[in-house]
């Protein structure tokens, strides 16, 4: 089913916080070597690892090509320990596993009890790693197999380019959002626009630079995060010499200055960096707020790094009701993405 004909927001949908109530969370399965140069192997024990932890809680739905990938999938979730009672897999064939940013956005409304799908352009950041044409159409074959509305805004939009407190207010950033590779035509104004039209939000809280290393152009994801309705965690480098500590400290004073709806301020929880990691030459986006936020556990990307353990404790404490898990993403960030850019959560009506 297709409509453009009236917007999600005035139909009364919106799109949930990551912590309301999932169904499933959906995941494209990695099977791109580019994404991974020499390493894709090692990345399936920690990706199932992931896996493993959030079908604790709630359904885990894969996009997979075919048969043999699907056979390679379920021996490696086996090996891993998987509940595959939980694990359900799709024959919708990916360019690439970063679900996050081509996956379906599901936007719903509680009192019609009903759920729809957005379908954001997607060019793989601004056209850096074509193809991209088999990902691109991945939420609208999701819609037509569970008979979902899907509505097209005809514009590009990455799912880790923009971050929910469920009651009306959006986080991005300017330097994602406004970069001439993602959509020349609009300015800010009209893009705030397309987000309080198709994601149901009513105020948009501008950030300016992501992380280094960071090849989207910088994601909020991995830099600034809600945890409730009123309260973020973002990242700060504590050395004065790295060259992400000027940028988070600017980050961090803009958000001091933002007021939401109710003309509260934010509140504010620095989550330190890890140390800076390096491969083959490139600093990847290793990032603690790449985390993600699942029924049963929060699972945040570790860095074999002495701040691994401050950041769980530090998320520990923003979600009392869930365990929080770190999983070793050292062999996956090379991929220059974590957890949170792997996955995307389908919400419960």
């Amino acid at each position: 089913m297709k409509t453009d004909m009236m917007y999600p927001a005035s139909q009364g949908f919106s799109f949930p916080a990551e912590w309301a109530k999932h169904t499933a969370t959906w995941l494209s399965w990695p099977h791109k070597e580019e994404s991974w140069p020499g390493k894709i192997a090692s990345i399936y024990k920690p990706y199932c690892e992931f896996i493993k932890i959030v079908a604790e809680g709630e359904l885990v739905r894969i996009n997979i090509a075919n048969t043999d990938m699907e056979a390679f999938a379920k021996s490696e979730l086996i090996k891993a320990g998987v509940d595959m009672y939980q694990i359900e897999f799709h024959h919708f064939a990916t360019n690439d596993a970063w679900c996050r940013d081509h996956g379906p956005a599901f936007l719903v409304n509680g009192e019609k009890g009903e759920k729809v799908i957005v379908d954001w352009g997607y060019n793989a950041w601004g056209n850096k790693y074509p193809p991209f044409d088999l990902d691109d159409v991945i939420p609208t074959k999701i819609g037509a197999h569970f008979d979902l509305q899907v509505y097209h805004p005809g514009i590009v939009m990455e799912g880790g380019s923009i971050d929910f407190n469920g009651a009306g207010t959006i986080l991005t950033t300017t330097a994602c959002l406004l970069n001439k590779n993602r959509n020349p035509h609009l300015n800010q104004d009209q893009i705030a626009s397309y987000l309080k039209n198709y994601y149901g939000a009513e105020q948009i809280l501008w950030l300016g630079d992501g992380i280094v290393g960071d090849d989207t152009d910088g994601h909020i994801d991995d830099i600034t995060r809600f945890v409730n309705e009123d309260t973020v965690v973002t990242v700060v480098e504590d050395n004065e010499e790295d060259e992400n500590y000027h940028l988070l400290q600017e980050n961090l004073e803009t958000l001091k200055t933002f007021r939401l709806l109710n003309g509260k301020p934010l509140n504010i929880v620095e989550l330190p960096m890890p140390s800076p990691v390096v491969y083959d030459g490139q600093r990847l986006p290793a990032s603690y707020a790449n985390f993600y936020i699942a029924n049963a556990a929060v699972v945040v990307p570790t860095y074999r790094d002495k701040n691994d353990e401050k950041a769980l404790a530090i998320l520990q404490q923003c979600f009392p009701d869930r365990k929080v898990v770190g999983i070793d993403s050292t062999d996956i960030i090379w991929g220059l993405g974590s957890f949170h850019c792997l996955s995307q959560q389908e919400p419960e009506i």
